[in-house]
């Protein structure tokens, strides 16, 4: 009986795994893919619970120690192995990930990564900027560790003080309803989420609700308490959350940067989920045996290395590609395959078989003895002490590791940039206003007195092109005519960006000093429609709009429309295409940026991927960012194309 149900929850386990892939291949089509942690959560939480509970209905306590042991053996050895094997591969192939190595594999050893992430490390959806990290999606199994310590604890305290099974489910609900109101209430939008995402007060629900479910629904007591009438209704039931479910999963609406994934999304979700996980638990219907298949057996009884394989997989094969945006099928495929390769080597390797201490002892004896005899076995564990000794060597030197110096210039470049960057608004913005204040007194004026009162307003170094002072002749070595770099001093610009136009907004101040300029690491398009209208109901939303948007995900015609509406006809808004090659949705931006052009007349694409995909010495290593030299023909380009586009010239 009990086998039925875990085959069972294996193809539920198989549905998350395979949606949690989906989405780091392809966010764009797959936004809430990242919920199928949520499925692991509750069949965690519904499953150990069940054990507990059962253990005390049938003999009158839980074995906490056996329980432990039971798990670490189940656990440890993939998670190490997992961890050794990727240090290992950091030292031989990617040194600039040492940083910090020591920190993430001791916290994933003590169970603790999740919080160690939300002080040290780096949100769950930037993958640019020295952000690859390929231990980022441990945080989860952290969270079970840490559920697996304290639950028996905590059922432990239930089960004496509140006694009645309906006590305690009541009890389990209204700890997950308190979890997803945390949630909720710590939102802000605009703002990481990353103490929400990773916290495991915050994300207890999906444990609290399988919990719930397991007190409320065991399965050893659910054989003779159906009928056939009752299998009709779970057969609706059941299929009725599964569409929810998956309606949810691969739904834009669950977006993570978005709000309402935090405001309700994931815990209906995981609502979802527990009622599924219960109407698959039931002797009766059709979903057990619909769930239970081949496919779905090898990938559920495969989920844990799957989990922990395919971040390190996907990371260190899109840092050896430069063209993926050309060969997005290819290269998915190939990194399928790799993951499911490798899941099913360390799964044969670590978690079906067992090894003890006295086995581990016998094979190093055998390792080092001489005369060497080769055999199978002892290339198996030569294999593995080299890996052993190479990752620990990267482990134990870590900490005199650097974070690597192009990249972490890219850091604080941009992060000094933001911190100027309310400054240098403020200046803008005083002297917009200056201006236009001169310009409204000088027009009852004569032209002489005219020509006098806009003279005042301007910068020392902005003075009439025939004869006056130059103005950053520094850059016109990048392309940028001296007519050009005085034209833009007059041009009033309003721009949106995420950190590649953060990178360079000190340069584009410089060249534009009346821009607003309002860019940030990891933003996507679907916050620029109320970024717009924020600026243009304090009235600082300019004549002229830049958006460089697109880097970090693809955006619909629908966005763009809301844009439009905002912008409206009188203005005009250039958009900076994107050179991103290592992601999927470079091509399709561009392409939908270009048609867009014919259907609004007033938007214009700047094309910086034609002008710089091809050179590659602009750019930092994660082929995406400017480099000290890139971030100068990054501005120029954009002031000059705007300058031209704009008839200021």
């Amino acid at each position: 009986m009990k086998k039925r149900y875990i085959t069972g929850y294996a193809g539920l386990r198989a549905l998350a795994v395979i949606g949690v892939i989906l989405y780091h291949l392809d966010p764009d089509h797959f936004g809430g893919g990242y919920l199928g942690v949520p499925v692991f959560l509750v069949l965690t939480g519904y499953l150990v619970t069940n054990q507990i509970m059962a253990a005390y209905r049938n003999q009158g306590y839980f074995d906490i120690k056996s329980f432990y042991q039971r798990r670490f053996k189940r656990l440890y050895p993939p998670l190490i192995a997992m961890l050794w094997l990727t240090s290992a591969y950091i030292v031989l192939f990617q040194r600039n990930l040492l940083n910090k190595l020591y920190q993430i594999v001791a916290s994933n050893l003590l169970g603790v990564y999740n919080w160690w992430q939300i002080f040290n490390g780096q949100s769950y959806f930037e993958r640019f900027a020295n952000n690859e990290s390929p231990f980022t999606h441990l945080w989860t199994i952290a969270i079970d560790w840490q559920f697996y310590l304290l639950w028996p604890l905590v059922m432990a305290l239930l089960v004496k003080f509140a006694k009645k099974r309906r006590n305690i489910f009541w009890v389990l609900v209204g700890l997950s309803v308190l979890s997803a109101l945390e949630m909720a209430l710590l939102f802000r939008p605009g703002q990481d989420t990353s103490r929400i995402y990773y916290g495991t007060d915050t994300r207890f629900f999906s444990l609290g609700l399988g919990s719930a479910m397991a007190v409320l629904w065991p399965f050893e007591e659910l054989d003779n308490r159906f009928t056939q009438k009752d299998g009709v209704i779970l057969n609706w039931t059941g299929l009725a959350t599964l569409f929810g479910m998956l309606l949810l999963m691969f739904s834009p609406l669950m977006n993570a940067q978005t709000a309402f994934p935090y405001y309700g999304g994931m815990f209906i979700f995981s609502f979802f989920v527990t009622v599924f996980a219960a109407v698959i638990a039931a002797p009766v219907g059709i979903w057990n045996r619909l769930m239970t298949n081949p496919v779905f057996n090898w990938l559920g009884s495969r989920s844990y290395e799957i989990y922990l394989y395919q971040f390190p997989v996907m990371i260190f094969f899109e840092s050896r590609v430069s063209d993926l945006a050309d060969h997005v099928t290819l290269y998915r495929v190939i990194e399928i395959v790799l993951i499911l390769l490798i899941s099913e080597i360390t799964y044969r390797l670590f978690e079906k078989k067992r090894y003890t201490s006295e086995g581990i002892r016998y094979n190093l004896t055998k390792l080092f003895q001489w005369p060497v005899k080769l055999s199978k076995n002892w290339l198996k564990t030569a294999a593995f002490f080299l890996v052993f000794l190479i990752g620990s060597s990267g482990i134990i030197f870590s900490p005199l590791a650097k974070a690597d110096n192009k990249d972490g210039a890219l850091i604080k470049t941009i992060n000094d940039n933001s911190k100027q960057q309310a400054e240098m608004n403020k200046k803008a913005l005083e002297s917009i206003k200056s201006s236009r204040k001169a310009a409204k007194k000088s027009s009852s004026k004569k032209s002489k007195q005219t020509s006098k009162a806009k003279t005042k307003t301007k910068s020392k170094t902005t003075k009439s092109k025939s004869g006056g002072k130059k103005v950053n002749q520094e850059f016109e070595k990048y392309g940028i005519s001296q007519a050009d770099l005085q034209a833009a001093q007059k041009l009033q610009v309003t721009a949106i960006g995420d950190s590649v136009m953060a990178s360079s907004s000190d340069i584009l101040h410089q060249l534009l000093p009346h821009a607003v300029i309002d860019a940030t690491v990891s933003r996507q398009a679907d916050v620029a429609p109320q970024l717009l209208q924020s600026y243009a109901q304090k009235g600082e939303l300019q004549d002229n709009v830049l958006i460089g948007l697109g880097t970090n995900g693809p955006f619909t015609d629908d966005e763009v429309k809301q844009i439009m509406q905002i912008v409206g006809p009188k203005r005009q808004l250039f958009w900076i295409n994107v050179v991103v090659p290592t992601r999927s949705w470079q091509n399709q931006v561009n392409q939908q940026l270009q048609t867009l052009t014919k259907k609004y007349k007033n938007l214009t694409v700047i094309d910086w991927y034609g002008y710089a995909h091809s050179q590659s010495s602009w750019f930092y290593d994660d082929k995406t960012h400017p480099n000290n030299v890139g971030q100068n023909y990054y501005s120029t380009y954009i002031v000059k194309e705007m300058v031209r586009a704009s008839g200021s010239n």
